[in-house]
Parts: structure tokens; C-alpha cells; sequence
């Protein structure tokens, strides 16, 4: 059963200014992985900028209750490529009231624009 659907856009330019305007906001956004490539390499403003939209999303996703924090929901990526979201603190206590099981997640950053679409399923 689904229990509820998010969907969210972020203008990559608009979100690469805000980062530069506010260094410390990346810190509050994304926890360490998120940030920074297996290799060591810095992640990319897009491939950034579709993350903040999936975490829009899980809001929505879970009704967009206020209280949420940004790094209690995790953005990763498996060897196959496929997105996948980990949750925690604040974010896996609202999914628990909900009764969310699965999380289905799907990110895209195209002509300046990332979104994202995640599906809680319970």
C-alpha cells in the first residue's frame, strides 16, 4: 500500500549560488557520504541539488511534517547505480508512525533542473 508520494525540483544554478552564498548550509543538508564521492572527489552541484530535492520529497512524502531533519534522511547510491534512501532520528520516527516499510526513490537533473520523486510504501 502506498502511503504517501513526494515529488520536488531544485534549480541546479539556484541551488549552487545558495551553497556559495552559505557555506555552512551543505553541512546542514548532508551528512558526509552525500557530500563527497567514494574517490575522495567533491559530489557535483547537480548530483547535489537532486538530493535536496529528494529530501523535499520524503517531506512531502510523509506529509511534510515540521520537525524533520535534513540529515536523518540519506541519499545513497548501490554499485547497480540504482538511487536508494536511508532513514533516521527524526524522518524513521515519522515513516514508523505512518507504518512506511520500503521507500522507492528517483532522481533526475536535466537543462538545469534536478528533481526527484520518492514513494513511501507501507
Amino acid at each position: 500500500m502506498i502511503i504517501g508520494v513526494g515529488i520536488d525540483v531544485a534549480e541546479i544554478d539556484r541551488f549552487g549560488a545558495a551553497l556559495e552564498r552559505t557555506p555552512e548550509l551543505a553541512r546542514r543538508l548532508f551528512i558526509e557520504a552525500e557530500l563527497v564521492l567514494p574517490s575522495g572527489e567533491r559530489r557535483g552541484t547537480a548530483s547535489l541539488a537532486a538530493r535536496f530535492a529528494a529530501k523535499e520529497a520524503v517531506a512531502k512524502a510523509l506529509g511534510a511534517p515540521g520537525g524533520l531533519h535534513w540529515t536523518d534522511a540519506e541519499v545513497y547510491v548501490e554499485d547497480s547505480g540504482q538511487p536508494r534512501l536511508r532513514v533516521r532520528g527524526t524522518v524513521a520516527a515519522r515513516a514508523a508512525e505512518l507504518g512506511v516499510r520500503a521507500w522507492h526513490i528517483s532522481l533526475s537533473h536535466d537543462a538545469g533542473v534536478a528533481s526527484a520523486v520518492v514513494v513511501a510504501e507501507g
